[in-house]
């Protein structure tokens, strides 16, 4: 599930970047004044050249980056309501990076909106973005986290050695 969803990712990386060079470049001219900021209401409030478009892309790219290296680390630690052993470690990190990728995923998800938004209202004229999407994306980040996180603390109790704090590795709180 995890490649799959890094496989994912990587494509919308791809797709983001696409839609940003074919708007610079190809035969649809941008208009010299483009949308780069939206107010809660979903109307733009600040406007800038359409070589502000390449700011997303990066963004972007620095988060993946950013949360791929995360995913990649792997942590003794953990900030758990749930005792780490040794023998719940493994699933533990496991479903982290689980998570991490599922983040990822949407982050780009919400970018790639994101830009096609933008990319529509220079076209179009009609500079507007929906005021449901910050609401939309913020259920869906934390709902990806409370599933995750229900998931982990129930796979790691399953999992644990024994409920003796004796055997416990570390459980910071």
């Amino acid at each position: 599930m995890r490649k799959t969803l890094e496989a994912f990712c990587l494509g919308l990386l791809a797709v983001l970047f696409w839609f940003t060079y074919s708007a610079l470049h190809g035969p649809e001219r941008l208009p010299d004044r483009i949308p780069t900021h939206f107010d809660i209401s979903g109307q733009p409030n600040a406007w800038g050249s359409p070589g502000f478009l390449w700011f997303l892309p990066l963004v972007a790219t620095g988060v993946y980056l950013l949360l791929t290296v995360l995913g990649s680390i792997r942590f003794r630690r953990f900030n758990l309501p749930v005792r780490v052993t040794e023998a719940n470690l493994p699933f533990i990190q496991d479903q982290t990076i689980l998570m991490l990728a599922w983040i990822k995923s949407e982050m780009l998800c919400l970018f790639l909106y994101l830009q096609w938004s933008i990319l529509q209202s220079a076209r179009d004229g009609a500079f507007r973005l929906s005021p449901l999407m910050i609401p939309v994306f913020l259920v869906v980040i934390f709902s990806t986290v409370g599933w995750n996180l229900v998931a982990l603390i129930h796979g790691a109790k399953e999992r644990a050695e024994s409920p003796d704090p004796g055997n416990r590795m570390e459980n910071i709180r």
